[in-house]
């Protein structure tokens, strides 16, 4: 039995792969590609626009661990790299054209560590702000963003923490992120600020 199924076509286990997910998820698109390594929790709670890509061995989790419902939710066109790590326990979106690069972690929530005698492992999920990543926005590698959003055509440096907004049309690095560039209509370019997005 294993003999023949190493015999199928990987094209072929892919399609029966998306097939399956299609019936278990909210909303599949047509042409998304989730490769067989995504580890998925609560698909009913995941919703999935057209022509989006999924690197390998990704988790997306919508799990209503703080209350009744649970939204994930990523916009048609978007790309989100390898090892991404998207849990939502009340709701994150991601807007449509979003490029992620590897190993970002999105999620609206943490754990409490109030109690200092009991472990934080044991200790309740605590709920934060929706996340909203806006649309044709960039998040660059290793990119930690908790409880915050980003704006549209937002960029955020490789290795930032995102835990406060971030505007439209703006640049974001460290850790915390802050803003260090925005663009400027009036002068078609992007100028450099101050952390509040004042240009200098």
């Amino acid at each position: 039995m294993i003999s023949l199924l190493l015999k199928i076509p990987k094209s072929i286990i892919c399609k029966i792969h998306l097939l399956s997910l299609r019936n278990r998820l909210y909303h599949l698109g047509e042409s998304t590609q989730l490769p067989l390594s995504t580890k998925i929790e609560f698909p009913q709670n995941i919703y999935i626009g057209d022509n989006v890509s999924l690197g390998r061995m990704s988790w997306l989790a919508a799990n209503p661990l703080t209350g009744l419902s649970c939204s994930l939710k990523i916009g048609k066109g978007s790309y989100i790299g390898n090892f991404a790590h998207i849990y939502a326990t009340q709701k994150i979106e991601i807007g449509n054209d979003v490029l992620m690069a590897d190993k970002v972690y999105i999620s609206d929530n943490l754990h409490s560590f109030d109690k200092i005698n009991i472990a934080i492992i044991n200790q309740p999920i605590k709920q934060l702000k929706e996340v909203y990543i806006g649309d044709g926005s960039w998040i660059g590698e290793n990119v930690c963003i908790i409880g915050a959003s980003v704006g549209k055509q937002s960029v955020i440096g490789a290795n930032s923490v995102v835990s406060k907004d971030i505007p439209d049309f703006c640049v974001a690095v460290g850790a915390p992120a802050k803003i260090i560039k925005r663009y400027s209509f009036e002068k078609q370019a992007w100028l450099r600020t101050d952390a509040q997005g004042e240009f200098l």
